[in-house]
């Protein structure tokens, strides 16, 4: 299996003409019925060696840490957060092995925040054991800015796709960290200011997808993964307000969460992008499930909503191109500058 990017690397080393890897990306789409742009690929898995070597490397980093916390919680972040390190130069940067790239970054990143916030026990043992609440948010603040440096490094090195999210995470951490331990209220606002961030990294998202609007390069994969954390920051705030997890939704909220799931719907078809969608799926099969429990509908509920959701869904996915041209024929021209072309 070949990715976009071996393409591309085919073509600038000159073994593939760029008419000859346009040809084969024709031919397999064509064999797929659906537009290259269409499928929104981004390497996860090539093959079982993948799961194999990411086995391999849980079982060699857990008995590292462990080792290491034996003699001390920070030597164990260090030896893990540098094992890890190591295994990507070969896994990551020799054998471009996807799977095991993803898990060694998230290693990493974790075992560097561990590291930053080692010193806040011995901080908590000077104040005599008391857990101050300011303390923990400028431990947190610090964590995420060192989660936020090591992605940059990280970045700098390998060059994995989803690091730029894992960054972009750490980056809203830091921020919550900082906001709360300048206006402790700021606690009380924790939807809203996942909101802003989820507009925040959608817009980054955005940004890179308007790079490479054909999709082709590590770039769309960027995009994807900054979309896949951005659909959870905007849509659980959205759902939150709507008052569907604190009760058991009413009519009025139900026709609520439907109308905002068809919002996210037109939004997801006019970018191209499915990951709101998915992100918002579980609210709606709760919040409709639970209304057709409350008028009656007692055990067939949740099963009611997943057949017409489902279907719906499917449907869908049958004709995106054709639902695509329909969302996206109506917006401007400057937005449609920023967008997936029409196939």
């Amino acid at each position: 299996m070949y990715s976009e990017e071996d393409l591309n690397a085919a073509v600038a080393s000159g073994a593939l003409t760029q008419q000859a890897a346009d040809a084969l990306r024709g031919h397999a789409a064509r064999n797929h019925a659906s537009p290259a742009a269409d499928e929104e690929h981004f390497r996860l898995i090539t093959g079982f060696n993948d799961i194999f070597v990411v086995i391999a490397c849980l079982i060699l980093l857990t008995s590292i840490g462990w080792i290491g916390g034996n003699i001390s919680p920070a030597l164990s972040a260090v030896a893990v957060a540098a094992s890890s390190w190591g295994l990507a130069e070969f896994f990551t940067r020799k054998r471009r092995m996807a799977l095991p790239s993803i898990l060694l970054l998230g290693v990493f990143v974790t075992a560097v925040m561990l590291m930053a916030l080692q010193p806040s026990g011995g901080v908590i043992s000077l104040l005599g054991g008391h857990e101050s609440s300011t303390t923990h948010v400028i431990f947190m603040s610090l964590a995420g800015l060192a989660g936020a440096l090591a992605a940059w490094l990280h970045w700098r090195r390998f060059k994995v796709p989803v690091t730029v999210a894992a960054g972009a995470l750490a980056v809203v951490v830091c921020g919550y960290g900082v906001l709360v331990a300048l206006v402790p209220d700021s606690r009380l606002w924790t939807s809203s200011i996942s909101l802003l961030a989820g507009i925040a990294v959608f817009i980054a998202a955005m940004r890179w997808d308007a790079s490479d609007p054909a999709r082709q390069t590590r770039n769309s994969d960027v995009a994807f993964w900054l979309h896949l954390l951005a659909a959870p920051l905007l849509v659980h705030p959205v759902f939150t307000g709507l008052g569907v997890l604190s009760s058991t939704p009413n009519a009025y909220q139900a026709a609520g969460v439907l109308a905002v799931y068809v919002l996210i719907a037109l939004v997801s078809l006019a970018i191209d992008r499915r990951a709101m969608m998915v992100s918002s799926l579980g609210y709606v099969l709760f919040a409709l499930g639970a209304l057709l429990k409350t008028y009656g509908a007692i055990g067939m509920g949740f099963a009611v909503t997943a057949l017409v959701v489902g279907s719906a869904l499917l449907l869908l996915s049958a004709f995106w191109q054709r639902s695509r041209q329909v969302v996206v024929g109506a917006l401007p021209a400057g937005v449609r500058a920023w967008i997936a072309p029409l196939q």
